[in-house]
Order: C-alpha cells, then sequence, then structure tokens
C-alpha cells in the first residue's frame, strides 16, 4: 500500500516515537472493538490522524514544515487508516455457513 507525503510523515513519527506508537496502537484497537463496517472504521481513523496531524503541526519540525510550505488543508488519511486498522488489529476469522 501507497501512502501518501503526509501519511508517510506521520507513519515515520510514530515509528520513531515508541510512545506515541502505543498510544496509537490502543485507539486503533479501540475504533475496532466498536464494531461497524470497516469502511466506517477507516473514516473514523482518518479524521482523528488529520487532527493529529494538524496538533502535531504545532510542534514537531517534520509535521510543521510540510504545514508552512503546502498549508493546511485538509488531506486523506485513508491509506494509512487502512493500513492500521490491517496491521494492528487482530485477524478475524471468517464466519463459517451451517451446511444443510
Amino acid at each position: 500500500m501507497s501512502l501518501n507525503r503526509y501519511e508517510r510523515i506521520l507513519m515515520d513519527y510514530l515509528e520513531n516515537h515508541a510512545e506515541e506508537k502505543r498510544f496509537w496502537e490502543a485507539r486503533v484497537l479501540d475504533i475496532d472493538r466498536r464494531g461497524g463496517r470497516r469502511e466506517s472504521k477507516v473514516l473514523d481513523l482518518n479524521s482523528l490522524l488529520w487532527e493529529y496531524f494538524e496538533e502535531r503541526s504545532r510542534f514537531e519540525s517534520p509535521f510543521r514544515e510540510v504545514v508552512i510550505h503546502e498549508g493546511s488543508k485538509k488531506i486523506s488519511m485513508l491509506n494509512l487508516s487502512e493500513y492500521l486498522l490491517r496491521m494492528w488489529t487482530p485477524i478475524k476469522k471468517p464466519k463459517r455457513r451451517s451446511a444443510q
């Protein structure tokens, strides 16, 4: 899966900051546990990740530099959302059909 520039910055940041990564792993698991459709979970996580990107842009250099040079228009985090849900949540076994 390819990530856009913003998603890559955020993923690299999480990989280099263990405490932040643990926080987001817990958030992703919480979103997954709520149930519902996968698409809805991806959209919820997309919004949260963008809010986090904006918040980090006030304090952290890689985020701030992008916002200074490219502006703060909302950018999709859908690919990263799908990736994190796939990587950080348990694999769900398919339901078996009952034999009739």
